[in-house]
């Protein structure tokens, strides 16, 4: 039968994993945040409670849920303390080496019935779960960035993933009041698969020269309709997630039409991730962005 999830652990407290923390928190959900150092969890904490603070100020929260909501999360500085947990969700970078570590790591921790999620945007499942002790347990829940704004959340089943535990994520994600769509376990699932061949053929076309970032970028805005530009969407993903989940389809689907812009790599090899590293194809060092092409 389905568990009723009432407290979740959180492996990550980076841009993901503190947007996990923060929308569970704020549905009556109690969170156990962990990282590698208790200083992490604190930037963590505190970027939570700015991006509460926002809310609260524009009137989408009231501040004693602010209050209420902040006091539901608690480090959990090893994975011990994660054992209370219903569910542990996984919010590490997107590193398959990485994640298959904490997994090995986490599960010696947890009771046999605790579920484990992975918030991965690309990677199998099915790999994934086979470096736990309960795969049957184990399901992937991508939460969209920034977590607190993206109404959608991709729900990935593995091969082993039992009903029960499909059932449980389906209703935790009800509870956060955000929509699950299901995904069949195929290299970066449904939004990726779609979007980031088109972030990709963005770089291309900065790349060969057919149009400057600024131009890319508002012709899509205007032409397409789109928010965010192409070029701007990736350096607010992060160039490096961007880069591993087009090798993780040109990888899994061998397919020359999923292969990485010789620019991206460049870009990353450079250290020019994207606004966490203020430079990508703007420069955020300034007081408005300015395209580094």
């Amino acid at each position: 039968m389905a568990i009723e999830i009432k407290t979740v652990g959180v492996i990550g407290a980076g841009q993901m994993g503190s947007g996990i923390a923060h929308v569970c928190s704020l549905a009556g959900i109690d969170v156990r945040l962990n990282d590698l150092s208790e200083e992490r969890i604190k930037t963590g904490l505190a970027t939570i409670n700015g991006n509460m603070a926002r809310q609260v100020s524009k009137g989408t929260i009231t501040e004693s849920q602010r209050q209420a909501a902040l006091a539901r999360i608690l480090p959990a500085l090893s994975y011990e303390d994660l054992g209370v947990c219903d569910l542990v969700v996984e919010a590490a970078t997107e590193n398959e080496e990485v994640k298959r570590k904490i997994f090995t790591a986490l599960c010696p921790a947890l009771p046999p019935e605790t579920m484990v999620a992975t918030n991965t945007s690309s990677i199998s499942i099915t790999r994934l779960a086979s470096s736990t002790d309960r795969p049957e347990r184990f399901i992937g829940i991508h939460f969209m960035n920034p977590v607190p704004v993206m109404q959608l959340v991709e729900l990935i089943r593995g091969i082993a993933t039992e009903d029960p535990t499909y059932e449980s994520a389906k209703e935790f994600i009800g509870k956060l009041n955000k929509t699950a769509t299901v995904s069949e376990d195929f290299p970066a699932f449904i939004v990726n698969r779609i979007l980031l061949p088109m972030i990709n053929e963005a770089i291309y076309t900065l790349y060969e020269g057919v149009g400057s970032v600024e131009a890319i970028d508002t012709a899509m805005r205007l032409g397409a309709n789109h928010p965010m530009g192409p070029l701007q969407l990736a350096d607010f993903i992060g160039l490096d997630t961007c880069l591993s989940i087009m090798q993780v389809l040109h990888e899994g689907l061998a397919d020359s039409k999923y292969r990485p812009c010789p620019l991206l790599v460049k870009y990353v090899e450079a250290g020019w991730l994207g606004r966490k590293a203020k430079r990508g194809f703007y420069d955020y060092r300034g007081e408005k962005p300015v395209p580094t092409r």
